[in-house]
């Protein structure tokens, strides 16, 4: 995306809203890169499936999230160059978003229903890291994609171990997240204050906690 900084605030609310109603309603999300479960069947009992699909439901969730939120900065960044880092990774995101929908579906399940209102508060997050400044913005994402990070590591561990397509799409999901987290540090990224991180935690905790069950 070369021509992203030429976009007018204007183009990047018609950017946003489009990435709202196709994300949030649509669960037909297009990945640009292949599957990485490969269509491969697991058999897995009742038990396992229902788990399965839990956490998927909840990195499907998560990944509503960070749609929103590298639109939110998008939308708001002053630099040209920040501003297209949001929105390459906002694609990568996407993939993601594609490949927990499609393992979903296998699994028998469905999205979070509640994925309205993690689309929105995170735009709005997204926004005020925004307005703080490009530098803060870029540091928000770092710390939001180390948590991610965590979060991916306990899933896989979590992870029925028979179901190797599940455990397939979180490894490469994290793969993605750990150079999303450097890329955002490289390209000027402020250390967030702790106060701040801890409550990123906890509002992360809130929202895993309720995509695994609605």
């Amino acid at each position: 995306m070369h021509d992203v900084p030429l976009l007018t605030f204007a183009d990047r609310c018609i950017v946003a809203l489009d990435s709202a109603v196709s994300t949030v309603f649509q669960h037909r999300a297009e990945a640009g890169r292949d599957y990485p479960a490969g269509g491969e069947r697991c058999e897995l009992s009742a038990d396992e499936q229902r788990h399965s699909a839990g956490l998927m439901r909840v990195n499907h969730a998560g990944e509503i999230a960070a749609q929103a939120l590298y639109n939110g900065q998008a939308l708001v960044a002053r630099d040209g160059a920040v501003r297209a880092h949001m929105y390459a990774a906002a694609s990568e995101e996407n993939d993601h978003l594609a490949w927990c929908e499609r393992r979903l579906r296998e699994l028998r399940s469905q999205p979070s229903r509640l994925a309205p209102l993690w689309y929105c508060g995170s735009l709005g997050i997204g926004a005020l890291a925004g307005v703080i400044g490009d530098r803060w913005s870029l540091g928000f994402i770092a710390e939001t994609e180390r948590q991610v990070v965590a979060h991916l590591d306990g899933h896989f561990e979590a992870l029925p171990e028979n179901d190797t397509s599940s455990r397939e799409i979180v490894r490469r999901m994290r793969e993605d997240e750990q150079r999303h987290a450097r890329d955002a540090i490289a390209a000027g990224g402020e250390e967030l204050p702790t106060p701040v991180r801890r409550l990123m935690k906890l509002t992360a905790k809130i929202m895993t906690t309720a995509a695994y069950y609605v």
